[in-house]
């Protein structure tokens, strides 16, 4: 259980805990993460829709369980598709609804992400897009090459840990000030580590979902 602020050897310790566990993956794995976000790319709408759709299948799931549904849909999206097909594949109305739009309005988005000219205004365009919100918008600003954090309720529990913060709680929508201790956490860890903070959620979100960090 952790009780105190993670340092830079913690989280190398962790990274290599979670990499020869041969779970060091979200849907790419944590060396093709780690290199997006070092040097990000620009997509094709087809790749931008991807990562649209992986990222709608992961809110409110199991990860293996978004990456098999992942893997079912996306050759289907190649044929033409349409909300119904979707739904026939994966039960849920309003984000059969939202994949199908984001793959057939790709050129639009994806263009409309790479017009903002800053991080912020491409995360703020993301969060205006079929079904992504506040937090799915920085996990698909991450998978797209942004170095973010994802702030779900985990990366908020240690963030509250590692300040210290004994008077407050993750929420939704998120807290100033739990965010600002995220951010000081991400930035310590950053600056000890030489790695992109986008990088650095990902391998303490995944410590998290198997259990090498437990919250108190």
């Amino acid at each position: 259980m952790i009780t105190a602020a993670i340092t830079a050897e913690k989280f190398f310790e962790l990274e290599r805990e979670i990499i020869e566990s041969g779970m060091g993956s979200d849907k790419d794995s944590f060396e093709v993460i780690r290199e997006r976000l070092i040097s990000p790319p620009i997509m094709t709408p087809e790749e931008f829709a991807r990562e649209a759709v992986y990222v709608i299948l992961a809110g409110g799931f199991r990860q293996v369980v978004a990456k098999r549904k992942y893997s079912e849909i996306v050759p289907r999206l190649y044929d033409g598709v349409t909300a119904d097909e979707v739904f026939a594949m994966f039960h849920n109305p309003n984000k059969a609804k939202a994949i199908a739009m984001h793959w057939n309005e790709r050129a639009r988005f994806c263009s409309g992400f790479y017009a903002r000219p800053t991080a912020e205004r491409r995360i703020a365009y993301l969060s205006t897009l079929p079904h992504i919100g506040q937090i799915t918008a920085h996990h698909l600003a991450r998978n797209l090459g942004i170095s973010v954090v994802k702030y779900d309720v985990w990366i908020q529990r240690l963030g509250i840990m590692d300040a210290g913060l004994s008077d407050t709680a993750a929420a939704f929508p998120l807290e100033p000030r739990v965010q600002a201790a995220c951010d000081a956490m991400f930035g310590r860890l950053e600056a000890q580590t030489g790695l992109p903070r986008g990088y650095i959620d990902v391998v303490l979100w995944k410590a998290c979902q198997i259990k090498l960090i437990e919250l108190s």
